[in-house]
Formats: C-alpha cells, sequence, structure tokens
C-alpha cells in the first residue's frame, strides 16, 4: 500500500509547503536513503521533548520552587515525590508501610516505574553524592519518559499503516512539548498506543494484555476497552472481543494482586480518593463554581460526572449501532477517551496526552489538531498562573473567572474535535482516512 503524502493530502500542509517548492510530487521516493519515516519521527520526537526540557529548565535551577513552577510554567509532580513518599528513604510503593511518607496515590504500574527510577537515583547519587537527589530523580525520569513517548509515536506510525508521517502530529503537538513530563502518564499512553498498534494486526490476545497492564498504569484504558466492546457489538465479533477482555483483566490482575494481598491499603488509595474527591482543577463542576454556582460535594458531583458519563456512553453507542457505515475503532475510542476526560470531577494538563495519538488516528488534520491544541494551551497557561495565586493573599495570578473561562476554552477545544470526528463517523466520504486507505480491514482492526 502506497504511503500517503502530507502535502498532497491535508489542505494546510499542502499550502504551507509552496514556502519550501509545493507539495510532493507523484514520481516522490519517500523511503530511499537514510531518512525513512521512522527515523524523520524519531529525530522530530527528540526535537520537541527537547524544546519542552528547554521550556522548564528555569524550574529546575530554581529546584521547582513556589510560585516560580507556576509563574514559568514548569510544574512537575515527579521532583516532589522523590521525598514525599518515601523513595528518597528507600521506601518501596504501596509496601513499605512504616517509612513516614504519603502513600503513593497512583496505579501500581507508576509506583513500579517510580521504584525503577529510585534505584537508578541512587545509584548515581552514589557516584555524585553532591548531586542534589530530587533534581536526579526527576531527570531520570524525564530519560525513561522519553522512551515511552518513542514508543508512543512510532506505534502510532505504524498503526496508521499507509500514513505514517501522521504520528509527527504526536510528536511535535504542543501538549505533548509542554505536558508530558508533569507526571508519568506518558507510561500509560505508551501501552495503550502499543496495544492499538496490535489490534492493528488483529491480535486480540496480545490487545488485551497490553490494555491491561495499560490500566494498571492509568484509569483512561478502561473505556479504551469499553470502545472496543461496542465496535463488537455493531461487527458481531464477540469471541476475539471476549478474549481480549479476558486477556486484559487476567493482565491487570497478574500486575495488582500481588500489591492488593501484601498491602490493600496502600493499593486502594488512589481509589479512595478518588471517591472522596469534590470538584477539582479542570472540570466544568469547578469552572462553574467561579462563576457563581454552586460547589458540590464529593457524593454529588461523583453522582452527576457519572450520570453525565454514561450518558454521552450511551449516545456514542448508538451513533456506532445505527452509523450508515460501521465506524473505524479509532474514532470510537477517541470519542469515549473525549467523554471520559471532560466529565470527569477533574483535569489536569497531562491527562489532554491521553488524546493526542487517538486523535491522530481519528482525524489526522492538522487545522483541526492545531485548533483544538490551541484550546489546549490556553488552558495550560491559564491552571498555572490561577495556582500561582491561589488562596494567597496579594499575590499576583490569574482571577478565578479568568481561570473559569480558560477550563470551557479547553472543554470547547476538545468539543470542536469530537464533532470532527462524528462528522467523519457520520459521513465517511468525508473521512481523511478513508478516502486514502482503499480496501480497508475488518472493522474491529481499523484504525486507519
Amino acid at each position: 500500500m502506497a504511503e500517503v503524502a502530507p502535502t498532497q493530502e491535508d489542505p494546510l500542509l499542502a499550502h504551507g509547503s509552496e514556502l519550501i517548492g509545493g507539495p510532493a510530487g507523484r514520481n516522490r521516493r519517500m523511503r530511499t536513503g537514510w531518512w525513512s519515516p521512522l527515523r524523520v519521527l524519531i529525530m522530530l520526537s527528540a526535537l520537541g521533548y527537547g524544546i519542552g526540557i528547554w521550556l522548564g529548565s528555569s524550574c529546575r535551577t530554581s529546584a521547582w520552587s513556589s510560585p516560580e513552577r507556576y509563574e514559568h510554567l514548569c510544574y512537575t509532580d515527579i521532583h516532589p515525590f522523590y521525598t514525599l513518599n518515601g523513595l528518597a528513604e528507600g521506601a518501596i510503593p504501596y509496601l513499605d508501610i512504616s517509612a513516614s511518607h504519603q502513600l503513593v496515590d497512583s496505579p501500581v504500574l507508576v509506583g513500579m516505574f517510580m521504584q525503577i527510577s529510585a534505584l537508578i537515583t541512587r545509584g548515581i547519587t552514589a557516584i555524585a553524592p553532591d548531586a542534589s537527589a530530587s533534581t536526579v530523580f526527576f531527570e531520570v525520569n524525564v530519560v525513561l519518559l522519553f522512551v515511552a513517548l518513542l514508543v508512543v509515536v512510532i506505534a502510532t506510525a505504524l498503526a496508521a499503516r499507509n500514513r505514517p508521517w501522521d504520528a509527527a502530529m504526536v510528536a511535535l503537538a504542543p501538549m505533548m512539548i509542554l505536558a508530558a513530563r508533569i507526571n508519568w502518564d506518558l507510561l500509560a499512553v505508551a501501552l495503550v498506543a502499543l496495544a492499538l498498534l496490535q489490534l492493528t494486526r488483529n491480535r486480540s490476545i496480545a490487545t488485551g494484555v497490553l490494555l491491561g497492564a495499560a490500566m494498571a498504569a492509568a484509569h483512561y484504558p478502561v473505556v479504551v476497552l469499553f470502545a472496543l466492546v461496542v465496535c463488537a457489538l455493531r461487527t458481531k465479533q464477540v469471541s476475539s472481543t471476549g478474549r481480549m477482555v479476558l486477556a486484559a483483566v487476567i493482565s491487570w490482575l497478574v500486575i495488582n494482586l500481588p500489591i492488593i494481598v501484601l498491602n490493600f491499603d496502600g493499593w486502594s488509595a488512589i481509589y479512595r480518593k478518588m471517591l472522596d474527591s469534590g470538584p477539582e482543577l479542570g472540570s466544568v463542576w469547578f469552572a462553574l463554581a467561579q462563576w457563581g454556582g454552586p460547589l458540590l460535594s464529593a457524593r454529588s458531583v461523583t453522582l452527576a460526572s457519572a450520570l453525565l458519563f454514561l450518558a454521552a456512553l450511551a449516545a456514542i453507542t448508538a451513533l456506532v449501532l445505527h452509523a450508515t457505515v460501521p465506524p473505524r475503532a479509532a474514532s470510537v475510542i477517541f470519542l469515549v477517551v473525549a467523554a471520559y476526560a471532560l466529565t470527569a470531577k477533574g483535569f489536569s494538563p497531562q491527562f489532554g496526552i491521553w488524546l493526542i495519538p487517538l486523535a491522530v488516528l481519528a482525524r489526522p488534520r492538522w487545522r483541526d489538531f492545531l485548533i483544538w491544541q490551541g484550546a489546549e494551551v490556553v488552558y495550560f497557561i491559564a491552571v498555572w498562573w490561577y495556582l500561582a495565586g491561589y488562596e494567597i493573599a496579594g499575590a499576583k495570578g490569574l482571577s478565578a473567572e479568568w481561570y473559569a473561562f480558560a477550563t470551557l476554552v479547553h472543554v470547547a477545544g476538545t468539543l470542536f474535535f469530537v464533532a470532527m470526528v462524528i462528522r467523519d463517523m457520520v459521513k465517511p466520504q468525508a473521512d481523511p482516512v478513508r478516502l486514502t486507505t482503499p480496501n480497508p480491514v475488518p472493522h474491529q482492526s481499523v484504525m486507519s
């Protein structure tokens, strides 16, 4: 299957290519020489990731002190977690209950990732004892998360089949540049990307195993699994989807069960926090409260969030079952994860990277992608400037009302991209992927 030349197929890139001589010609040769698509994508990933590191360099100089970490837009959870979670004392996440540290309120695979990073950090600081251990821990994680980013980009390029260049949108996404080092979300994003790659190859068990591992690194992969079940309802691929779900459950249990048995309280900390929390930053619920609306209790917002999400799932399911042509799996997955993110009780800036590879597979159009990413950047700036002055008398920061407005900009930007994906599902002749992918493979594995 011939590769798609982005400058021939994407209107925005075609117009921009006039600066360098116009779109690629019909007789182009895209795989000759050293500069294959994957090698170029690796270089672009390094470029984007390096820009993000450079943008956050001022925080490293100030040791992420407040309010500079907010004012300079370079906050990260990683640096303080080394001491807060007892890793500096040699505590093992979830298991070491004797150390005086906060419970690791992250999924198990993230805790394992922290432990590996801590072991590497202790090895480095043993050689260089004058180095700041927390800073070394952050830098170790930055290197390891770059490996995860490469996995995301390469897996997305391979899943896109004859459109590998679409993965450049992942490598150069503004929010990937800005938010990839806030937390460990790239670990789950990489596992989901690998699962979707296996899906394109009709490997249901491998897809399930990887999704189960992703569910042990973040919560959102659970709804990816739901999206694939919805797809199976339309295409009647029940047996392969059943194997996939069973493999996901077993994979999740293999990773989580030892911690559950050894220390249930430590394992369940993140789930208790989710249930007990009220409206949090980034959510519609929090934004409405800043504009004079009611501040819902934890129980009320949990119920409202769940009901709204279930309503969105019902609408997506109806759309999938009644579309004239079976929608592509990538489109359905994007819609379900977007619904999960928009109806949640909170939305941290790094959550936006969950959607980036899904958006690229669902609708690889640079114009729409950049409009959505622009809205996400507005929110990224707003949340840190709001926190710079949060509950600090006389501090300079974004007002609550303007922060709420930025939250709604983020919501509107995501809904815009959602609308574009739905339009492609309703009018498949407008779907850019279907237009460039003759002889599509069976529906469940149609990522592109």
